[in-house]
């Protein structure tokens, strides 16, 4: 991606984040839910949104509040390796990534898309603690 284009996307973004901080929602989310949301844009190798909204899948990992979570990005792309717990649904393959663990607003919650299994939680909050 070129400067030029790398810089308006960052202008695109601060638009979209003053229009998200000021909002007045009250989102409804609870952990195991995979929801869709506005990451923005990012620096360096953090996972960007894509799309005019700045979106990516996110699975919420730890309700701090109604208005905190700790979230972690998936990628469709599988992913090996300790950092990633790669996850089945519907014949697709996607990776969750366990080294963005990040603490976002639920301001940025766009969509839920489903609920992960109890299972497959559990083994994601294994993996999360023995990096902590």
């Amino acid at each position: 991606m070129s400067q030029d284009n790398k810089l308006t996307n960052f202008v695109a973004w601060t638009k979209l984040k003053i229009r998200i901080h000021v909002a007045n929602k009250l989102i409804y989310f609870k952990e195991r839910k995979i929801w869709w949301a506005s990451l923005g844009c990012n620096i360096g190798h953090e996972e960007d949104g894509k799309n005019i909204m700045f979106e990516r899948p996110i699975l919420v990992l730890k309700k701090f509040s109604h208005h905190l979570l700790w979230s972690l990005p998936l990628t469709s792309h599988r992913k090996n390796g300790q950092y990633y717990y790669v996850c089945r649904h519907e014949d697709k393959e996607y990776s969750i990534i366990l080294s963005q663990l990040r603490l976002i607003s639920s301001r940025r919650l766009l969509r839920k898309v489903r609920t992960l299994p109890k299972n497959e939680f559990r083994e994601i909050k294994e993996k999360v603690k023995y990096f902590l």
